[in-house]
């Protein structure tokens, strides 16, 4: 795999990620919420809403109800803990920068 490549890769993860991060903010503050008004306010795709809703249910983020999605009782852990990492993944790409001067 080229350079070109893995850097493509992980700016597509990270795409990926703040997406489904965005999804869940609004799930958090508005739901329940279902995908069309998820993706009528996001701007995303309906299949990429359905898909983002699959993962955050598969990692217990939030559960589907008659009314659209809500969040579950363990979301704004993972909401705080994940701010956490993302300044230690700051950190790092800091870091790395700096080992490139």
């Amino acid at each position: 795999m080229s350079e070109e490549n893995i850097i493509e890769k992980l700016k597509e993860e990270i795409d990926v990620i703040e997406r489904h991060l965005k999804i869940l903010r609004i799930i958090v503050n508005d739901g329940p919420i279902g995908i069309i008004k998820l993706s009528e306010i996001t701007g995303f795709p309906p299949h990429k809403v359905r898909y983002s809703l699959r993962v955050l249910e598969n990692h217990n983020l939030i559960s589907p109800s008659s009314n659209g999605a809500v969040a579950t009782d363990g979301t704004e852990e993972f909401i705080n803990e994940f701010k956490n990492i993302l300044k230690e993944i700051v950190k790092k790409l800091e870091n790395l920068e700096n080992t490139l001067d």
